[in-house]
């Protein structure tokens, strides 16, 4: 008998949608389907892959599916919230060694400005060496907030980050496209 090595095609994707006040209903709505949208994709193309809901306003939870798309929600933002949950169910139940882990994350950009920061390293030092893709996606039709700054520079240092902007729901299938396309080896 030899032994061989038995590749695992796991893989886990994390969704994280803002749900403060400053996402009104036209905003989250985008985000809503943007995520159906990716939900689908994913349903119909991998057979083996785990989806983990984040919501987040001030403090972020896991939730269901149900309650990711339907429940609602306000108050003021703080987005590390939602990546720092994130951080502990990547290491809590997907280990790196056996998981391919990607997520993707929608908000209108209004965060706390010291939090920014905060996202910038959250993402730089310790959620992106755990990942093979992070996708962002801003909802908004106004200017770019300080969380859109700060995540310039993690796209700037780290290709498998990406981030894009939705304006209208026009933009919701040609960002996704964009986002999720096929990359060579």
């Amino acid at each position: 008998y030899r032994k061989q090595q038995k590749p695992t095609s796991q893989a886990v994707m994390l969704c994280s949608m803002d749900t403060s006040g400053s996402m009104d209903q036209v905003r989250k709505n985008l985000a809503k389907r943007f995520f159906i949208l990716l939900y689908l994709f994913l349903q119909r193309n991998y057979d083996r892959i785990e989806v983990v809901f984040i919501r987040h306003h001030a403090i972020a939870a896991e939730v269901d599916e149900q309650e990711f798309f339907y429940s609602r929600e306000t108050g003021g933002t703080v987005v590390s919230s939602a990546l720092n949950l994130a951080e502990e169910i990547i290491r809590d139940r997907y280990p790196t060694s056996k998981w391919n882990i990607y997520s993707a994350q929608a908000s209108d950009g209004d965060n706390w400005n010291s939090d920014s920061a905060i996202c910038r390293e959250l993402l730089i030092d310790r959620l992106l060496p755990l990942m093979r893709y992070f996708a962002y996606v801003e909802v908004t039709p106004r200017a770019h907030q300080s969380l859109w700054y700060a995540y310039q520079d993690v796209q700037a240092a780290h290709p498998h980050f990406a981030m894009k902007e939705i304006t209208g729901a026009a933009d919701i299938y040609p960002v996704f496209r964009e986002l999720f396309k096929r990359q060579e080896a």
